[in-house]
């Protein structure tokens, strides 16, 4: 199991990036996170799954919706707040 979080910048709030992102992650299948709007205008993801599933859904990202303009995935290593809510296993949904 790999556990990713990643920053989506570029035209991805108000577009339905956070319903998209939730259903690619049903579609891809056996993944756990959420998705989030974040105060800069970006959206963030914290996502685990096997490596396979990861980077199809990190593919998926970049592309994004279709009225999306993703300009940047970018990695993010730790956690950026405390108040952010863990993952729960088996469950991809929108915070």
């Amino acid at each position: 199991m790999k556990e990713v979080y990643i920053k989506i910048k570029g035209r991805v709030q108000g577009i339905g990036y956070r319903w998209f992102a939730v259903n690619e992650a049903k579609r891809i299948g056996g993944l756990s996170g959420w998705v989030h709007n974040a105060a800069d205008g970006s959206v963030e993801i914290l996502m685990r799954g096997a490596e396979d599933k990861i980077d199809e859904m990190i593919l998926a990202c970049r592309r994004g919706p279709s009225l999306a303009r993703v300009d940047s995935v970018d990695f993010i290593v730790g956690r950026i707040s405390s108040f952010l809510p863990e993952i729960e296993e088996g469950v991809f949904k929108r915070v």
